[in-house]
C-alpha cells in the first residue's frame, strides 16, 4: 500500500505542474495574439497610453502624479521581495533544523508519517522544501529586477518629450519608456505567479492529491483573474459609448503592448 502510494508522485505531481505549464503557456500566446482580451494585455495598452499622456503635457503638470505612482509600484514590488526573502529564509531554516522532516517523515515515529499519502522519506521531503526554496528566491529576483524597472521609469517619465524633438525622435522616447514600464509590470506580475505557484508546491508536503487538486483549483481561479473580453467591443457600441477615439488610439497601441523581447 506505502508503495503503490508512492507511485502517486511520479503520476499526480507531473501531472499537476504540467496543467499549470500549459495554462501559462497558453496565456503566453493569448497575450501575443488578442492581447486586448486579457488583464495584462489590456494593462500593457493603458499604460502605453498613460506614458504618452504624461509626458506630452507641456506644462508637466502630471510629473507628481508619475512619481506617486511609480513610488506606489515600487513600493508594491519592495513588499514582496521582501515577504519572498523572509519564506525564503524561513524554509532554509526549516531545512536545516530538521523539524520539518521530523514531524512529516514517516520515520518520525509513532506512525505519524502514514497519515501522508506519497513519498515521506528524508530524500522526498528534501526535494519538497527546496522546491518551495526555488519558489520564494524565484518570487524575490522577479520583483527585484520589476524595482529596477520602475525606478528608471520615474525619471524617464519626466523627460520632457520636447527635450527629445531635438534629436527628432520623441516618438521613439515614449515607446522607450513605455517598454520600461511594461517590462517592470511583467516582472511584477511573474513575481506574483511564483507566489502563487508556490500554493500547490507547499501542499506537496501533504502528498500528491492535494497539490494536484490545488493546481487544478489554481488554474481556474486564474482563468478568471486574466481573463476580459469585454474590452474587445464591437464597433457599434464603441459608438454608442463615445469611445470611438479612445478604441482606435488602444488598437493603434496593441500591437505594440508586447515586443518579442518583453516577454518572459
Amino acid at each position: 500500500m506505502r508503495k503503490s502510494s508512492k507511485e502517486l508522485d511520479y503520476v499526480l505531481v507531473p501531472m499537476g505542474l504540467a496543467v499549470m505549464v500549459a495554462y501559462h503557456a497558453w496565456l503566453l500566446l493569448r497575450i501575443r495574439r488578442r492581447p486586448a482580451t486579457t488583464v495584462i494585455g489590456i494593462n500593457a495598452i493603458n499604460r502605453r497610453i498613460w506614458v504618452r499622456h504624461v509626458m506630452e503635457e507641456p506644462s508637466g503638470k502630471h510629473a507628481v502624479l508619475a512619481v506617486q505612482t511609480m513610488r506606489n509600484s515600487i513600493m508594491a514590488s519592495t513588499v514582496l521581495a521582501s515577504v519572498a526573502i523572509t519564506l525564503s529564509s524561513l524554509v532554509a531554516a526549516l531545512m536545516a533544523s530538521g523539524v520539518a522532516h521530523t514531524i512529516l517523515s514517516s520515520g518520525g515515529g509513532d506512525g505519524g508519517g502514514e497519515l501522508l499519502v506519497g513519498a515521506t522519506g528524508e530524500t522526498a521531503l528534501s526535494v519538497k522544501f527546496f522546491a518551495i526554496l526555488v519558489c520564494f528566491l524565484v518570487a524575490f529576483l522577479l520583483n527585484v529586477q520589476s524595482i529596477r524597472y520602475y525606478s528608471h521609469t520615474g525619471f524617464l517619465v519626466n523627460v520632457p518629450l520636447h527635450a527629445h524633438r531635438r534629436r527628432r525622435r520623441p516618438g521613439l522616447a515614449v515607446d522607450y519608456v513605455t517598454d520600461t514600464l511594461n517590462r517592470g509590470s511583467y516582472f511584477w506580475s511573474l513575481g506574483v505567479r511564483a507566489f502563487y505557484f508556490s500554493c500547490p508546491v507547499f501542499l506537496w508536503l501533504f502528498g500528491p492529491i492535494p497539490m494536484f487538486a490545488a493546481c487544478l483549483l489554481m488554474v481556474c481561479g486564474l482563468y478568471f483573474l486574466d481573463m476580459y473580453t469585454e474590452w474587445e467591443k464591437p464597433e457599434e457600441e464603441d459608438d454608442l459609448n463615445g469611445g470611438d477615439v479612445d478604441a482606435k488610439t488602444a488598437a493603434a497601441g496593441a500591437g505594440r503592448v508586447m515586443p518579442q523581447q518583453d516577454v518572459v
